[in-house]
């Protein structure tokens, strides 16, 4: 089980014969650019290379017109001029004598990575091809949308650049109360951007709040992404600013569903560096490397809040996730825009060149940065206190022997009459021997085991060596009962949250309690709604995951909740467990740390009223702080 590289040399050939402003941007450097940053980040040679096939006429026939094939098969004999004159029929269209042929490559090449994900050869997998299929692309797939706009075994969303219909393709039912029809009501999810100018804040809060909420409802056998990067920093088409980075986020985020069964698709993306980039992030988060943290401030445009509360309340009659989070309904801005479609900024025109500038220093300033953030040597290490025969861990996993030096752990200890015990010392070395490994940059992650009596004792201590060893924001998620150091200032470096613990004497932005729910909906509602917005508000640099005494999750809510964790931090998680803890347990936290997808959680239930109502008490004055929780803009 890998990672799957599709690709074809043929796909280059492909390219524009006659002068045309507006589709010179789509050109085979496209492709080549991607392959070229695959190869040079070594990421190539870490697939299984698949070479791509033709379609047959029958498999296109599955959704295409017989009078379309033919119509697409007979450009083959057609010269440069009867080639112009057929493409000037349609609207930003273009064709080529081999179009027929790169087009059959292209869905041979999709078809073989599912194939191969569907039939376990593969985990997941990336197809470098150039087809029109639209998932996180900055156009409306309206294609795809014809295809299964009644048809609930597929759910399609699709966020784009709309600006209130004033965007190509110009259509009503590219907005958000187009929904689906017949029985495939509710399984066409858009989501319209109406400003350009929307980055990671407002991509992870549409995740967050509208498509994994309605993803897990749906609980998906296999994830299709359509994949075009004209909706990242610096490309002409989308003028959008999501950072290379924030394409890997997601794909992890994706990578949850569907036991990890993920199938790419390259689609648009038309600055080439940008493209480049932003592929490899992704094709790193399909191997399982840990995201790089989002950069900048994570904070969502009040546009962006717009068009999230817009799709959350037309979608809301037809899903109990949302439902039960009271998206009100209202009306989408797009129904009280003007009339017409006058022509956006063009991506060829002097005023796009000018305030392109800023953008372009911005992007080459990120794309620096990311080169200095390296992989580290492992990915993840577990340490426990007694080798366990019926443990398996996933290949590649570090089991470390190794320890603190004992005037280290007595100094740290020292305060505790819970570390002690031989045994709990010995346990706590560890500890601080894999922390030390996190924060310098040798460990991306990490598993420690501690004796029940001293796990909130050593989680204390690894809070304070964590801060005082370069951490400069610490996330502690504890579960179960865990009290919070009491000592532990809100100094802003330090965000507790304990689920399932006793609620808080004095609640604070910086001290968060929230009771454990007792349903698979209440258990997501508060993981989507309220743990990872709160997370990624806070950016930390490390996350301490403690599971308590009688910490109440099952295996697979474990895995989920670690899995999710691992982005806000650039994947620097250390998970604090119970020496007590069952084989199995072990061995999910350390795959899903390593990459592999965490275990179903089973059919969707819906959360409990007193669930709901207590994450709807904590949600309102949180907001105001942490604004990766806002699901709508301010009045």
């Amino acid at each position: 089980m890998g990672t799957a590289l599709v690709y074809h040399e043929d796909m280059t050939a492909a390219r524009l014969l006659w002068e045309d402003p507006e589709c010179e941007i789509e050109c085979p450097q496209r492709l080549t650019a991607a392959l070229e940053g695959l190869q040079q980040r070594g990421l190539e040679q870490r697939c299984l290379r698949l070479v791509a096939r033709e379609a047959s006429e029958a498999e296109l026939g599955l959704v295409h017109s017989p009078e379309y094939v033919a119509l697409l098969r007979g450009t083959q004999a057609l010269g440069t001029q009867e080639l112009q004159a057929l493409s000037g029929q349609y609207d930003a269209v273009y064709f080529h004598p081999r179009t027929f042929h790169c087009a059959r490559l292209a869905v041979g090449a999709a078809l073989q990575l599912v194939d191969a994900v569907m039939t376990g050869a593969v985990r997941n997998g990336l197809a470098l091809v150039r087809v029109l299929i639209v998932d996180w692309d900055v156009h409306h797939g309206q294609g795809t949308q014809y295809i299964f706009e009644d048809d609930p075994s597929v759910l399609y969303f699709s966020w784009h650049r709309y600006e209130h219909r004033r965007f190509w393709p110009y259509l009503r039912e590219s907005d958000a109360d187009a929904v689906g029809q017949g029985q495939g009501l509710g399984f066409t999810v858009n989501l319209p951007w109406n400003q350009v100018g929307m980055g990671n804040a407002d991509y992870m809060a549409a995740f967050l709040h509208v498509l994994l909420p309605l993803a897990f409802e749906f609980n998906p056998e296999l994830v299709l992404v359509s994949a075009g990067f004209d909706s990242a920093i610096g490309d002409p088409e989308g003028q959008m600013q999501a950072t290379p980075e924030c394409f890997a986020h997601l794909t992890q985020l994706l990578q949850v569903l569907a036991d990890g069964r993920v199938c790419a698709v390259l689609e648009g993306g038309y600055h080439l560096e940008s493209l480049s980039q932003s592929v490899c992030m992704m094709v790193q988060a399909l191997l399982g490397d840990p995201a790089p943290p989002l950069s900048g401030p994570m904070v969502p445009h009040g546009s962006a809040l717009e068009s999230i509360q817009s799709v959350r309340a037309a979608q809301a009659p037809y899903w109990m996730s949302l439902r039960q989070q009271g998206a009100a309904p209202v009306l989408s801005p797009s129904t009280c825009s003007p009339e017409g479609k006058p022509s956006p900024l063009l991506p060829w025109g002097p005023e796009f060149k000018a305030a392109g500038t800023q953008t372009m220093a911005a992007l080459s300033s990120l794309l620096d940065k990311l080169c200095l953030n390296p992989t580290p040597p492992v990915r993840t290490a577990v340490a426990l206190t007694a080798p366990d025969a019926a443990l398996v861990l996933p290949p590649g996993v570090l089991c470390q022997e190794r320890s603190a030096l004992p005037e280290e752990m007595q100094a740290w200890a020292r305060p505790h009459k819970a570390l002690a015990q031989d045994k709990a010392l010995t346990a706590l070395g560890k500890v601080l021997y894999l922390l030390d490994r996190l924060l310098d940059g040798q460990v991306s992650s990490g598993i420690a085991a501690t004796p029940a009596p001293a796990t909130a004792a050593t989680l204390d201590v690894a809070i304070r060596c964590g801060l005082s060893h370069g951490a400069q924001r610490l996330l502690c998620v504890a579960v179960g009962q865990l009290d919070r150091p009491p000592d532990l200032t809100d100094d802003g470096r330090t965000l507790w949250l304990n689920i399932g613990g006793k609620e808080a004497a004095a609640p604070s932005t910086f001290h968060v309690c929230v009771p454990l729910p007792g349903t698979t909906g209440g258990f997501l509602n508060c993981v989507l709604a309220l743990v990872l917005p709160l997370a990624y508000s806070f950016q930390p640099d490390l996350v301490l995951v403690a599971l308590g005494p009688t910490h109440g999750l099952r295996d697979p809510q474990a895995g989920l909740l670690t899995a999710l964790l691992r982005g806000p931090a650039g994947g620097r998680v250390l998970a604090l467990i119970d020496e007590e803890s069952t084989p199995q347990l072990v061995g999910v936290l350390a795959g899903v740390l390593h990459g592999e997808a965490p275990p179903s959680l089973g059919p969707f239930s819906m959360a409990s009223p007193e669930d709901m109502q207590a994450l709807m008490h904590l949600r309102g004055p949180l907001e105001p702080q942490w604004k990766m929780l806002q699901v709508a803009a301010s009045p």
